[in-house]
């Protein structure tokens, strides 16, 4: 059964950094694409971030790109997203995804709130 566990999030002051973590179990991890996705109160669900399973090929949101970079351990099966120049629109509750896509399996998510 496929599992994922995010943490890391937390509260933060804009301009701030945060690195999220997603451990996963359950299936080959070296083997699956991963995506982060973020959804805020009231708002869809979007799309944050691509890695594929390798890690050789990313792809960003316009909205993050620059400021947010995407990383794995497959040794490790992990999944990593580090978040820098924080900015209150970054506030959601941010998940990781089996596979390249929304629609996989996630975990239960961890918040991220950008405020001073």
């Amino acid at each position: 059964e496929v599992q994922l566990v995010e943490s890391g999030g937390g509260l933060v002051q804009p301009g701030g950094s945060l690195r999220l973590s997603c451990a996963a179990s359950g299936f080959t991890f070296s083997n699956v694409g991963m995506t982060w996705v973020r959804q805020a109160p009231g708002k869809e669900l979007e799309w944050v971030s691509i890695i594929s399973h390798g890690g050789s090929t990313t792809i960003y949101a316009d909205s993050v790109k620059g400021r947010f970079t995407v990383s794995r351990d497959n040794a490790k099966n992990m999944l990593y997203l580090q978040m820098n120049n924080l900015k209150p629109e970054d506030s959601a509750v941010y998940y990781c995804v089996w596979g390249m896509g929304t629609s996989g399996r996630r975990g239960q998510g961890t918040q991220v709130t950008v405020s001073s």
